[in-house]
């Protein structure tokens, strides 16, 4: 296309030389297509509309259906008009859209295309490149329809029980417990006992049996939770460097799931490193960085030097930006807050998780069950566990790498004065 006006001078200066009048109806006519390809072209993706539609949320193993809308609002057609979307390869789940087509005045197409959440995390689909031109190829422009961005959430376990004891004396969870019965809960009648309160007797059943009867109450308790998730790799052994910290990812979703059922405030905070920080409610990206053969967004290194301090959370070690702890509240809309986070979140070489989880676990209610995620439990992260028993606290540890010795680090625990759990596998969330 540069070399068409080279062309053109050069079939009127032929035309002018021999007087060939065909010379130069062949020079008119090329130089009419080119100055019209050069002043239409450009204006016709002015007058173009596209835009993707897509559910941006989505649960693991999920399709997602995405709709690419082009619409033509000018009166003049598109000779030829070409669409390649960008889609991960993690999300394929069938071929890409790439597409040629005719687009006349006034009219739209709709073009579909199917992704699949086949692994959590926060994925980038497109842009869309989109090119158009004349009919004889003299010009061709191109523009982009800009990147959404799809959040896959972790996989998410069902529970049947969750053996952890509470502080909290009110609540809708039973519990073996009877110093927490629940006025609430009535469910049955006993013999009235010296020293029972007279609020308890049921006085309409004891004048028909004329014997004193106390209502018994089912007692229940309030479990306020916090996930405290370790994934600093340095503290999974090499061969669950991978494995573990997912795994330790899909404990807390199920946790978190399961609490929220039993409508129980949930609370959230990890030392790994989340692309996106909340700046004045809304999702900043802290970089563009994406893995092209995956899709999803990577984490940078950032430090005081390069601007991490603009924003509002805690700086990691190497691996990127610690987000802010989300505080225990209950309902479906938090529940949703949290697993985002979770989708999101990746595992670096970040701080030490027994230096990290006090500051994490400050603001808290008193009596607030801590949920400690890691993958083992040495004596520092139980001294520190043992820190939060003093100040009013709940902490549970959960091991989630297989240890054969185990027995040492529940043992270790209770010495602490909080109970250790090993949760190594499906079976394991059933009845930790």
């Amino acid at each position: 296309m540069n070399d068409l006006p080279v062309l053109i001078i050069f079939l009127f200066l032929i035309a002018f030389l021999f007087q060939i009048d065909f010379i130069f109806y062949i020079g008119y006519v090329i130089s009419g297509i080119f100055l019209w390809s050069r002043w239409y072209a450009p204006r016709s993706l002015r007058h173009l509309s596209v835009h993707r539609d897509f559910q941006n949320r989505a649960f693991l193993g999920e399709g997602v259906d995405i709709t690419i809308t082009v619409e033509n609002k000018s009166r003049l057609p598109i000779p030829w008009l070409q669409l390649i979307e960008s889609i991960p390869v993690e999300l394929r789940d069938g071929p890409s859209l790439s597409k040629a087509i005719t687009l006349n005045g006034r009219k739209s197409k709709i073009f579909k295309y199917k992704v699949r959440a086949l692994r959590r995390g926060y994925y980038r689909l497109g842009p869309l490149q989109i090119s158009a031109g004349d009919l004889f190829g003299f010009v061709e422009n191109r523009a982009q329809l800009i990147e959404d961005y799809l959040t896959v959430y972790p996989q998410i376990l069902p529970m049947t029980h969750l053996a952890v004891p509470s502080k909290l004396p009110f609540g809708i969870l039973t519990s073996k417990h009877r110093i927490f019965e629940d006025p609430a809960r009535p469910i049955g009648l006993r013999q009235y006992h010296s020293g029972d309160s007279l609020r308890h007797i049921n006085w309409k059943v004891s004048a028909h049996v004329d014997t004193l009867l106390v209502k018994t109450l089912e007692p229940a308790i309030s479990l306020e939770t916090y996930i405290v998730l370790n994934l600093n790799s340095g503290e999974f052994s090499r061969q669950f460097r991978y494995d573990g910290p997912e795994w330790g990812i899909v404990v807390a979703a199920s946790i978190a799931n399961h609490l929220t059922k039993k409508k129980q405030a949930v609370g959230l905070a990890t030392n790994g490193a989340d692309p996106l920080l909340q700046e004045n409610g809304n999702l900043v990206e802290v970089n563009k960085l994406y893995d092209e053969e995956s899709g999803r967004l990577l984490v940078r290194n950032l430090g005081p030097d390069n601007g991490s301090n603009a924003v509002d959370a805690f700086v990691g070690k190497d691996s990127g930006l610690i987000p802010k702890p989300i505080q225990p509240a209950p309902g479906q809309l938090h529940l949703m807050k949290v697993l985002e986070q979770l989708a999101r979140i990746e595992a670096g070489n970040s701080v030490g998780f027994s230096s990290w989880m006090p500051g994490a676990c400050l603001g808290l209610n008193w009596g607030v069950t801590i949920l400690a995620i890691s993958p083992s439990g040495d004596e520092r992260i139980c001294r520190a566990l043992h820190q939060l028993v003093k100040t009013g606290f709940n902490p549970v540890l959960l091991i989630i790498e297989p240890y054969a010795n185990f027995l040492e680090i529940k043992e270790r625990a209770r010495y602490f004065g909080f109970p250790a759990y090993h949760l190594t596998g499906r079976h394991k969330l059933k009845d930790p």
